[in-house]
């Protein structure tokens, strides 16, 4: 067996060649870690620094139950928004997070939408109403304790030559306490009759034969013909129509002031009287109607076919017979066929309703 020596400079040799590769491998290892924990740390810390863009939607006129909805957007967005609605919701959006809450002012747009439309669909609306009202609710009413509440109102009365003495005080009396309390939001409308029928104010001329007559109103001329009986009276040419008077204070003094100065005229023919105040423009809602007599023929048909005609409007008529029981039948059935009240006033100026 043979043993081999190295030599000094051999073994000095392996030794540093021995230190190098441990050093170049220490340096190595150190190096590889490095790299690694630098990997490490860029997986880590990447989505320290990415953020996401959030989109904070707020839907106006939330019902209590519906819950506030916050949607995240992870996607980029370029989208041009349409015209601003009031219908739309308000959108607030961040590229950063904040710690602080923005408010969501409501803010009136003035811009018309495409979206909306402009409320043309609604109209005007809540008019004033003259068809069949003025809209102010009326007032109440009462001649000869007939009590009403209406907005517009037309008493036809008698004037004839007949109601002389008692009868006329009465009336005269009545009527214009009844106008006197009339409410300023109401309508009126007095008409006189005897054998012309013609409203307050107005002239009526009466020819010494009593076979005719005229009535001026305004600027206005309106003749009537007469018969052989006080009944016989019917308007030649043009009617006079009748028009509304606002219950002013003004305008209820100046009534009141004619019913009193207003005379007696000859004849008794209540039909164009009633006529007229049908034909008024709106109609009437109440009619007083107080007459002393009969008109010729059959009163009690002429007052259903009266009656028909205010119905067919609409119209109730509130008869009263003054002192003149003969006129009962005639003034009940109409008051009937209309809905309207029936009094009869005795001879001791006493007002007894009927049924």
């Amino acid at each position: 067996m043979s043993i081999h020596a190295t030599s000094p400079e051999t073994e000095a040799a392996i030794s540093r060649q021995r230190r190098s590769s441990f050093i170049s491998s220490a340096i190595i290892g150190i190096l590889t870690v490095v790299l690694l924990m630098l990997l490490l740390s860029l997986f880590l810390l990447a989505p320290l620094f990415k953020e996401t863009p959030t989109i904070v939607t707020y839907e106006s006129n939330l019902n209590e139950s519906t819950e506030l909805e916050v949607k995240k957007v992870t996607t980029s967005m370029d989208r041009k928004p349409s015209s601003p609605s009031a219908s739309m919701a308000k959108v607030i959006a961040a590229q950063t997070q904040s710690a602080v809450s923005v408010p969501v002012l409501d803010v009136e747009v003035t811009v018309p939408s495409l979206d909306f439309g402009n409320g043309d669909d609604f109209g005007e609306g809540w008019g004033s109403g003259n068809g069949s009202g003025t809209g102010g609710g009326g007032g109440d009413a009462s001649f000869f304790q007939q009590k009403v509440t209406a907005e517009r109102i037309a008493y036809v009365i008698d004037y004839s030559a007949s109601m002389k003495g008692a009868r006329e005080n009465l009336m005269r009396q009545e009527l214009k306490k009844s106008v006197s309390d009339l409410k300023d939001d109401m309508q009126y409308q007095l008409i006189f009759f005897a054998g012309p029928a013609w409203t307050a104010g107005d002239e009526v001329k009466m020819n010494r034969a009593q076979g005719s007559a005229e009535v001026k109103s305004g600027s206005r001329t309106y003749d009537w013909k007469g018969g052989a009986q006080a009944h016989e009276w019917e308007p030649k040419g043009k009617k006079q129509e009748a028009k509304w008077e606002s219950a002013t204070r003004s305008h209820l003094r100046k009534s009141a002031k004619l019913v009193e100065e207003t005379k007696l005229v000859y004849g008794t023919n209540w039909e164009p009287a009633l006529e007229m105040a049908i034909a008024m423009d709106p109609p009437p809602q109440i009619i007083f109607f107080m007459t002393d007599g009969l008109t010729g023929g059959d009163a009690v048909s002429l007052a259903k076919s009266i009656g028909a005609r205010a119905k067919a409007k609409q119209i109730i008529i509130n008869t009263v017979a003054m002192m003149e029981p003969r006129a009962e039948g005639a003034m009940k059935e109409m008051a009937k066929r209309t809905g309207g009240q029936f009094s009869m006033i005795d001879k001791n100026g006493k007002v007894n309703k009927g049924k």
